[in-house]
C-alpha cells in the first residue's frame, strides 16, 4: 500500500518517518519495480558511516528487520528490494544497508571483512533500536546469511533468522579468488580482487579469518528459530552447505528450497518466491496484525445479479442501497458505474477517511474535512503484483504531530488491514428460487 499526502488548506503534513531520521524519501526504478524507502544512515562502528534504506512497514507495525546482501551485492541487489518489500507488506519494516568494503554508499577502497560484516550488522540493530525499531528478524543472503546467523548469536532481540543460500564455512568463500591473488595477497598483506566486475581490497586478515570461523558452531548456539532457503542447482554454494546449516541448528527449523533458482535470485519469479516464503514463516514469530479501530459498519452481505443490459452491467444491492457496477466502454461495457477494482478502492478509500474521522474526533483533534482517492495498478514483477496507492488531504488547523498520527491510523483501517492480510473466500453453490421445485414463475 503506498501513501501519496497533499496538503490541506492550512499546513501540510510532515510524516514522522521525515522527522525522526533527518532523511529524504527515495524513488527508483530496479529492473521493473518501483523502489520506495527512507534513507537511513548509521555509525558502523570506527567512525564509519553506513548507508542504508528503511522499507518502512505496510500498515500496522508488526516489527523489523534486518537484510543482509550477498558477497558481491549491495543493499539495492534485485533479493535484497524484493524481499524488503514483501516484508514491508506483511507489516515488517526492513533495513537494507551496504556493508563496508563493498565499493558502495561511500565506502570505497575499505578492506572486506567478514568480521566487520558482522560488527556492521550488530551496529545496525543498535541503531534501529535506538530510532525506536528494534529488530526482531535478520535475513541475510549468501555471505550476507552467514553474517546473519553469526550475529544473531549477541542480539538477544532477534526472534528469528533466514538465510538464502548461506555457506557453512568461510574457506568457501576463497574459491572465488584467482589463485594468483591469493598468493599475492599473501605474500604483500593485501590486493585489489576483481569480482562480478567490481574491484574489492582483500587483505590476509580477511583470508585468516575466514580459516577461523566455525559457522557451524555459532547455529549450533544460535536457539532461535532458523528458516533455510537454498537452490539445489547453486552453482555458487552447494546445496550440501544448507544440509549442514539445517543439521547443525536446533528446533525450530525449516527448510525451503529454492527449485531451479540461481545463486543471486536474478530471476524475479525466483526472488518473489523467495520473498513469500520469508515472510510467512516470519508471520509466526511476530505479532498478529490488529486494527486500532474496531468495524464500526454492519456486516450486510452485498449481492452482485446481472441486469442483462450491455455485456458487464451488474445491480449491487445491499440492505436498502443500490448501485450499478460496470467495466469501461474501452473493454466492451456500457460505463454505467463503478468496476469490481474501483469498488475495492472505493472500500478502502471510505474506511481511511472513516477511521481518520473516528480518531480524530476521539483525539479532540481539529479536523474539518478529510478525502482519499485511491487508485488500483498492477507492478510487473512485484508479489502480490496489486499497489493501491492513496492520496490523502486534511484540512483544518491540525499541527505536524496531529497530522502525522492521523495519518498513522489511516494506515490501520480495517480495509486497509484486510488487504494486507489476505483473506479467506468460500465459495458455495446454490439454486436459484426459479429452478426449485412448486416455485411459481417470475411475473
Amino acid at each position: 500500500m503506498t501513501i501519496v499526502l497533499l496538503p490541506g488548506r492550512r499546513r501540510s503534513l510532515i510524516g514522522e518517518g521525515e522527522r525522526r531520521f533527518s532523511s529524504k524519501r527515495r524513488s527508483w526504478m530496479l529492473g521493473g519495480i518501483d523502489v520506495r524507502g527512507t534513507s537511513f544512515t548509521f555509525d558502523g562502528g570506527e567512525g564509519k558511516l553506513l548507508s542504508g534504506v528503511l522499507e518502512a512497514p505496510e500498515g500496522t507495525p508488526r516489527g523489523w528487520a534486518i537484510f543482509a546482501h550477498c558477497f558481491t551485492c549491495g543493499k539495492d541487489s534485485l533479493a535484497a528490494v524484493h524481499i524488503s518489500r514483501a516484508l514491508s507488506r506483511a507489516g515488517i519494516g526492513v533495513l537494507r544497508f551496504d556493508f563496508a568494503g563493498t565499493g558502495i554508499g561511500g565506502s570505497e577502497g575499505e578492506a572486506v571483512d567478514f568480521a566487520s560484516d558482522v560488527t556492521d550488522l550488530k551496529s545496525a540493530a543498535k541503531a534501529m533500536t535506538a530510532a525506536g525499531m528494534t529488530p526482531s528478524l535478520l535475513v541475510g543472503h549468501s555471505l550476507g546469511g552467514t553474517a546473519a546467523l553469526v550475529a544473531a548469536v549477541d542480539l538477544p532481540d532477534i526472534v528469528a533468522v533466514a538465510s538464502i543460500g548461506a555457506p557453512a564455512e568461510l574457506q568457501h568463500i576463497l574459491k572465488i579468488f584467482d589463485a594468483n591473488d591469493l598468493d599475492t595477497i599473501r605474500r604483500e598483506g593485501e590486493a585489489s580482487v576483481e569480482i562480478a566486475g567490481r574491484p574489492f581490497l582483500i587483505r590476509r586478515s580477511f583470508i585468516d579469518a575466514v580459516e577461523e570461523v566455525d559457522v557451524e558452531k555459532a547455529v549450533a548456539a544460535l536457539r532461535r528459530p532458523l528458516l533455510v532457503l537454498h537452490s539445489p542447482l547453486d552453482q555458487v554454494v552447494a546445496i550440501e552447505h544448507a544440509s549442514r546449516i539445517f543439521g547443525a541448528a536446533r528446533h525450530p527449523k525449516s527448510f525451503v528450497s529454492l527449485d531451479s533458482a540461481d545463486h543471486l535470485l536474478a530471476e524475479a519469479a525466483d526472488a518473489n518466491f523467495a520473498s513469500a516464503m520469508v515472510a510467512a514463516w516470519a508471520n509466526r514469530y511476530l505479532p498478529p496484525l490488529m486494527p486500532d479501530l474496531s468495524q464500526v459498519e454492519a456486516a450486510d452481505g452485498v449481492e452482485a445479479t446481472e441486469t442483462l443490459a450491455g455485456k458487464f452491467q451488474l445491480k449491487v444491492r445491499s440492505g436498502e442501497h443500490s448501485i450499478f457496477s460496470d467495466e469501461p466502454t474501452s473493454v466492451g461495457g456500457l460505463g454505467s458505474g463503478l468496476s469490481p477494482y474501483e469498488l475495492v478502492s472505493a472500500g478502502l478509500a471510505a474506511c481511511t477517511v472513516m477511521t481518520m474521522r473516528l480518531y480524530a474526533n476521539r483525539k479532540g483533534f481539529p479536523l474539518e474535512r478529510a478525502s482519499t482517492r485511491v487508485e488500483h495498478k498492477k507492478v510487473a514483477d512485484m508479489m502480490p503484483p496489486d499497489r493501491f496507492t492513496r492520496t490523502i488531504v486534511l484540512e483544518g488547523p491540525l499541527d505536524d504531530e496531529q497530522r502525522a498520527r492521523i495519518l498513522e491510523i489511516a494506515d490501520r483501517c480495517p480495509v486497509d488491514l484486510t488487504l494486507i492480510r489476505g483473506s479467506d473466500v468460500q465459495t458455495e453453490l446454490v439454486d436459484s428460487p426459479e429452478s426449485k421445485p412448486g416455485s411459481e414463475p417470475a411475473a
